[in-house]
């Protein structure tokens, strides 16, 4: 069984994180809707992001089309955004 694609955005982070906090407030900005996993609060979820990203880097934003950046610049991010239609 396949899971679906996912219509939100999924951010895994940590707030001691300058980028994180950096990227957290660009989605916030332009009013984007996503999931934020505190990987503070739930450090099991960094097993996921690593999986997914195949590093240990972060943040790691995961977009609807399942396609994912690491470390995003927040040029990077507009630009996704912007391709997916969500601004």
């Amino acid at each position: 069984m396949t899971s679906p694609v996912s219509s939100t955005i999924t951010m895994f982070g940590a707030d001691w994180c300058r980028d994180c906090i950096r990227t957290k407030k660009q989605l916030d900005a332009l009013g984007i809707s996503y999931t934020y996993v505190d990987l503070v609060a739930d450090p099991a979820a960094a097993d996921v992001a690593r999986d997914i990203s195949g590093r240990t880097n972060i943040p790691v934003v995961v977009y609807p089309d399942a396609s994912h950046h690491v470390e995003p610049s927040n040029a990077d991010v507009e630009a996704k955004l912007r391709e997916l239609a969500l601004i």
